[in-house]
């Protein structure tokens, strides 16, 4: 299904908490604003590459070229970086299911869609997991804003889908699946692999879409 609505329409974007240090700038400056999510791109490189224990304001300042002054001014400590690195990632996760091409986005079909929508959560959670465990222990899993978001997307995804019941049961059952905590615990105990729990995602979606669909 296809989005209709002008960009200029678009909801904004949720974030994760109150806002990080350095972005709390009401108007933020555009080549202010550039600059952080260049930083940002390059501590979740960092990440992806050494873990989250590998994320320091040293390293972050090497990639970046830049002075470790200016990671401290713009991000305050550590800390500050990870909590502005979460909120990073969620931006652009809204952003890609919002707005973004498919299949995450909206030209294509709503099952697609959703097992996109799972399939890219669990990449953001094996990279950055300890900081969406973290976010979700300080209250952050049902009480923010962006699980209300995700949460009205899926149920939206399912509805387009055909699927029949009480949808906002049916999508905190299947969010429960992307919780970091549990994808945490199936890679690290478990020994699942992101691939398999991947395919349980999808699995899962298109069982509740070819069963739920025909329930009167």
């Amino acid at each position: 299904m296809s989005s209709t609505t002008p960009r200029s329409a678009d909801p904004p974007l949720l974030r994760i908490g109150p806002p990080a240090p350095g972005s709390a700038e009401p108007v933020e400056r555009a080549d202010a604003a550039r600059n952080r999510a260049l930083l940002l791109d390059a501590a979740q490189q960092l990440v992806r590459e050494h873990g989250v224990a590998g994320l320091t304001m040293d390293a972050l300042a090497k990639r970046a070229g830049v002075g470790k002054g200016t990671v401290f001014r713009r991000f305050g400590n550590r800390t500050g970086l990870m909590l502005a690195l979460l909120d990073h990632s969620e931006q652009k996760f809204q952003a890609a299911f919002m707005f973004g091409p498919g299949p995450m986005g909206p030209d294509a079909s709503p099952v697609e869609r959703l097992i996109a929508f799972g399939r890219t959560r669990l990449l953001d959670i094996e990279v950055e997991g300890d900081l969406h465990r973290a976010a979700e222990e300080n209250g952050g899993r049902f009480g923010d804003g962006p699980y209300s978001l995700h949460r009205a997307h899926v149920v939206l995804l399912l509805r387009e889908a055909g699927v029949a019941g009480e949808l906002p049961l049916i999508a905190d059952t299947l969010l429960a699946t992307l919780s970091a905590a549990l994808i945490t615990h199936q890679l690290a105990v478990g020994g699942y692999t992101p691939a398999q729990i991947g395919d349980n995602w999808e699995w899962l979606v298109r069982r509740v879409v070819s069963g739920v669909a025909h329930v009167e």
